[in-house]
């Protein structure tokens, strides 16, 4: 298939939203299949053409939007011939902020974002067809995403750090010294992260984790034991492991099939 791709990072939306992208062109694969990497992500079908959900569970068809939870697995869809796709890649904060809905219920489940936020999501969907250009999507979109992050909850101050700890650290952090260090005892601890990440810290800390070994991987920088060190992973075997579990494949067979990562969710062949 040929496509191509757009992305914008909203500097006034950081920290809350990682990118927002489009995509549009033709596809030929079959299917697609897309990788967890520890954040959301919000879908507008600007083209209506629907794309079919294989895996996991949850709305089957995607004709307009799609919300797509923290995922455990593959997430493996049947595309369009043709596509138009924005999406909007939500880190857990922006994602808690815009649903006002614990994140755990989304988990392993994409969903229509309308049963999530009301009619509000057509409004975004109509914003952004008639919008001119992919610029002129993009700061629709954010300004869409700015008015209803505007006056809502933020996620706690001690989630928040350590969120951002497990981010600094690349998912190599010991989650006895986060729970020290916030005064939550274990069970507090991973209700909240349930609550406003998704997942549990340990669970964020593996997604964070495997996010930096599948960029190595796609990037070439050297053979797989090397990546499996460079990313943490105490021996090769862990780190095939964790790949079957995340991906369905082992990391030489990802390595085949040759997924960019960049857009995790939208993905054609180019």
């Amino acid at each position: 298939g040929r496509w191509t791709y757009s992305e914008w990072r909203p500097p006034g939306l950081a920290g809350l939203v990682e990118v927002i992208w489009e995509t549009r062109g033709t596809t030929t694969e079959p299917q697609d299949r897309h990788y967890p990497h520890g954040m959301f992500e919000l879908l507008v079908n600007l083209m209506g053409n629907p794309y079919r959900l294989l895996q996991p569970r949850g709305a089957e068809t995607f004709a307009t939007t799609w919300l797509v939870g923290q995922q455990l697995g593959p997430i493996v869809t049947a595309p369009p011939d043709r596509h138009h796709v924005l999406g909007i890649r939500l880190r857990p904060a922006g994602a808690y902020a815009l649903l006002a809905a614990p994140l755990g219920v989304v988990t392993g489940l994409v969903v229509e974002l309308e049963d999530l936020v009301g009619p509000t999501a057509r409004e975004l969907v109509e914003r952004c067809r008639d919008a001119p250009s992919v610029a002129a999507r993009f700061g629709l979109a954010a300004a869409w995403l700015a008015a209803r992050l505007a006056a809502a909850r933020a996620i706690d101050p001690a989630i928040a750090w350590a969120a951002a700890e497990i981010e600094a650290r690349e998912g190599r952090v010991a989650i006895a010294e986060l729970r020290r260090e916030t005064g939550l005892s274990k069970t507090r601890l991973a209700a909240a992260f349930r609550e406003q990440v998704g997942v549990t810290p340990k669970v964020y800390a593996r997604l964070v984790r495997f996010r930096l070994a599948l960029a190595m991987l796609e990037s070439g920088i050297g053979p797989l034991a090397d990546v499996a060190l460079a990313a943490g992973y105490y021996d090769q075997p862990h780190f095939n492991a964790e790949f079957r579990d995340f991906t369905g494949q082992s990391p030489r067979e990802l390595l085949v099939a040759r997924y960019p990562s960049g857009v995790p969710i939208v993905r054609t062949d180019g």
